[in-house]
């Protein structure tokens, strides 16, 4: 049995520590925070509440830090004091598909852009989701959640599209439900 502190969240709040701290922390040896980094890529297939600490990571690949090996282990940290944890799917009502999207505005210390968020249950399984860093910088947080919202509706006609052609009926009303 290992005996470390279990973590509450894969990743520390303030991430722009890990852009910050790249001149002032001693390296690391790259083969071995690539290795890490790998098998927290593939373990993103089953633990998809980890992939935006992990790709927050992948980005040092090339001269991983001290400050990016200690998050790293943190990720490790919290999934072993969430082993236990799993997803439960019940059954309801129908088919009905919902989003969910969110938008951090100049989220990024390195650009000043923003990271969209979006998730489309289906009942009660989660079956889409993606986090995408924005290719323009949003001018104010309410232009940043338009643009979280319009990804998630192309994503959502793409949804309802696939269902259609799959069962060979349309499905109820999608909502989406988007921060202010």
């Amino acid at each position: 049995m290992m005996n470390f502190k279990s973590m509450a969240t894969p990743m520390e709040a303030n991430l722009k520590k890990l852009h910050d701290s790249t001149i002032s922390s001693d390296r690391v040896d790259p083969t071995m925070y690539r290795q890490l980094i790998g098998s927290l890529l593939y373990l993103v297939n089953t633990r998809p509440y980890i992939c935006y600490a992990v790709n927050a990571l992948s980005k040092h690949m090339v001269e991983p830090r001290q400050v990016h090996w200690v998050a790293a282990k943190h990720v490790l940290r919290y999934l072993h004091g969430t082993i236990g944890y799993s997803v439960r799917y019940t059954t309801g009502d129908g088919v009905k598909l919902e989003g969910f999207t969110d938008s951090d505005w100049a989220g990024s210390a390195v650009d000043r852009k923003s990271t969209s968020g979006c998730c489309f249950n289906l009942g009660s399984t989660m079956v889409s989701w993606f986090n995408k860093k924005l290719t323009s910088v949003a001018l104010s947080t309410t232009e940043g959640e338009y643009i979280a919202t319009c990804a998630a509706c192309k994503e959502a006609l793409w949804l309802r599209k696939l269902l259609a052609d799959l069962s060979g009926h349309q499905i109820d009303v999608t909502v989406i439900f988007c921060d202010k």
